[in-house]
């Protein structure tokens, strides 16, 4: 039965963190998906691999990007500098 429970936690929490609304900002510009115009993302990152670092078994030795995903539309973007996150509602976020 504490299984059940922590289970039911975990989830409660999941849905609680997939309704975190996160926009984004880089050098003073709001980014917005080039596709459908929205700012609302998750983040991930991803690692750049390189054939001469994958050859030599060193693949976490290379750099790596940050992806933004659209949480409208699914469209990824790429960033070799970290955006800042910003609140949804800052009038700074507006700007484009």
């Amino acid at each position: 039965m504490a299984n059940f429970f922590k289970t039911l936690k975990r989830a409660a929490n999941a849905i609680a963190a997939s309704r975190d609304v996160h926009t984004y900002k880089l050098q003073g510009k709001a980014i917005s998906c080039p596709h459908c115009r929205a700012q609302e993302f998750d983040e991930g990152s991803a690692l750049l691999n390189t054939a001469g670092m994958t050859f030599l078994n060193l693949d976490w030795a290379n750099r790596s990007a940050i992806i933004l995903a659209c949480k409208s539309c699914g469209h990824v973007q790429w960033f070799l500098q970290k955006p800042e996150k910003t609140e949804p509602n800052q009038d700074s976020s507006k700007n484009t």
